[in-house]
């Protein structure tokens, strides 16, 4: 479910980008922390059968879900195992580097994995650009909202970079790519944030009670709110940054 929620909170922005950086037959593509199959699936269709589709992750079941997917699936952890040996037209992450201990690291990786002239597309959530739920709180339960989401991102600060995404213009000079750009995008309403925002709570509901700054009936009340569709709720923002390998 998680999964499916971000496809479709994510995956126009992502596949519009992917138009605008040329995408073809026969292309070499690599999707790093791929997690679930819609972005290679796509990339599969677009590539065609002259092209290949390389999927990693460190936990590869969902990509391997359905059997036999029209692309490559590997087992691969992106700070710890060597790169492939082939280059590629197109190397792309979604919501992983924030995630990471050494972002650079990666990030270096799968810049010296592009073939000359290759393109690499990162896209990195960064939650303090925009960090409300509810970003008109008009009554108390947009007002409480607000108080839940911002105690899940303290617990999340730990262990996640939530300013990383507008960062990524700055890292991709690092291994020198040229022709840099990025775009950021959230979504303000609908029920994809919703599903969204209720399985970041849910993720963390035991660590949220237990921080004592909110408690377990204004959890509870949070999720009813969310669930009877009275709330108006925003999506984290995400940065697509791109960069081409020099010629």
């Amino acid at each position: 479910m998680h999964y499916a929620t971000l496809a479709a909170l994510l995956d126009a922005t992502t596949f519009a980008h992917l138009e605008r950086l040329g995408i073809a037959e026969g292309w070499q593509c690599w999707e790093v922390g791929a997690g679930a199959t819609s972005v290679p699936t796509w990339l599969a269709q677009r590539v065609g059968p002259s092209g290949y589709v390389l999927a990693t992750d460190i936990d590869p079941s969902f990509l391997q879900s359905t059997g036999s997917p029209p692309f490559e699936v590997r087992r691969h952890d992106i700070l710890l195992d060597p790169a492939p040996t082939q280059t590629f037209d197109l190397v792309h992450a979604r919501l992983l580097l924030e995630h990471l201990p050494d972002p650079d690291v990666a990030l270096a990786r799968m810049a010296n994995a592009l073939r000359p002239g290759g393109w690499l597309l990162i896209e990195s959530a960064d939650p303090q650009l925009q960090p409300l739920a509810c970003p008109d709180p008009t009554s108390p339960s947009e007002e409480l909202a607000n108080r839940v989401l911002q105690t899940c991102w303290t617990l999340q600060s730990a262990r996640t970079d939530l300013a990383y995404g507008r960062t990524l213009p700055r890292r991709l000079r690092g291994p020198g790519l040229l022709d840099i750009a990025a775009e950021v995008r959230f979504s303000l309403a609908g029920p994809a944030p919703r599903q969204l925002h209720r399985t970041l709570i849910q993720r963390v509901q035991d660590r949220l009670i237990g921080s004592q700054l909110v408690t377990a009936e204004e959890v509870e009340q949070h999720l009813g709110d969310i669930d009877a569709g009275r709330l108006d709720l925003a999506a984290f923002p995400v940065v697509s940054a791109w960069g081409r390998k020099p010629l």
